[in-house]
């Protein structure tokens, strides 16, 4: 049921031109948003380029009697975030949500992986939110220092493939590690701007994931009950960290289904404390008892 609990807000949404990107797009603008719908309209591996995929999305939301505008810019160079800010601007005013959803999938075993698939994947995923981000924070923190007040949030989006790891995605996984750790670093530094950030890493059932080997029939639809998998269920989450009242900052956040929970930090565990010396051949002794690592699923 929706609520308009997006009232208001302006949002830029990077990568809105499928998948789980446009349900955040369509979902935000449904709850009363104006949206920018970015999306360079390329290829799952990053090649080729279509403006018409953002324009879709924006079709749609306009048939529903929503506010939106497509923008095609390239999110991994400072000059096309700085022009999608720029449009921003003019079209509504101001901005107040960036979800950083833009990204590219090139898997590859690690010991076969060119220096092109790592240098695209990086730039597809954590240049891209850096960039973005680095553009918003800087005219966040501008309207702070002109007396304005600022209440932001910023998404960035993040996959269990880095947190967790998935073999074949060491550069995809990579830059989702990177994503998450930044998430945390600039909450830090942005929350004397009014500026909240968060991060969620969603699943559902996209291009990119019916793609992967042996994903596909994981995430396939069921012939009957509920659709874990479905693109739609990681919004709600986006969108509620996106809301004005919300008050969470520096989370890292899974969304699958109905299954809602954060991640634990990197912790430090207790077990080799001694104020000593060590040898290798004592700590090759002591390490015999190293437990196992756990993985949550």
């Amino acid at each position: 049921m929706l609520s308009g609990a997006l009232d208001g807000r302006i949002a830029i949404i990077t990568g809105a031109g499928r998948g789980i990107g446009r349900h955040y797009a369509l979902l935000f603008a449904a709850e009363g948003a104006k949206v920018v719908v970015n999306d360079l309209g390329c290829e799952a591996d990053g090649t080729g380029a279509d403006p018409a995929v953002a324009k879709a999305v924006v079709g749609e939301i306009t048939a529903a009697g929503g506010t939106a505008v497509a923008n095609s810019d390239d999110m991994a160079e400072m000059a096309g975030a700085e022009s999608l800010l720029a449009q921003t601007l003019d079209a509504f005013g101001g901005v107040d949500v960036l979800v950083n959803n833009a990204g590219i999938l090139r898997d590859k075993m690690f010991a076969s992986m060119s220096e092109n698939d790592w240098d695209s994947v990086i730039r597809g995923h954590l240049k891209t939110t850096f960039c973005m981000t680095r553009v918003c924070a800087g005219w966040w923190r501008d309207q702070v220092k002109s007396g304005a007040e600022v209440n932001a949030s910023v998404v960035n989006i993040s996959s269990t493939s880095g947190l967790i790891g998935t073999v074949g995605q060491s550069n995809y996984g990579a830059a989702k590690s990177a994503i998450a750790g930044m998430t945390v670093i600039i909450a830090q530094e942005l929350g004397r701007y009014g500026v909240r950030v968060n991060c969620v890493t969603p699943a559902g059932r996209t291009r990119m994931t019916e793609g992967a080997p042996g994903v596909a029939e994981m995430v396939a639809k069921p012939a009957e009950g509920f659709d874990v998998f479905h693109p739609f269920h990681p919004a709600p989450v986006v969108g509620w960290l996106a809301t004005a009242d919300c008050d969470v900052t520096g989370r890292v956040f899974m969304a699958k289904g109905g299954d809602v929970r954060w991640y634990t930090p990197w912790l430090r565990q207790d077990f080799l404390d001694d104020e000593r010396e060590w040898t290798i051949a004592d700590l090759a002794e002591a390490m015999k008892d190293l437990p196992p690592v756990p993985v949550s699923p």
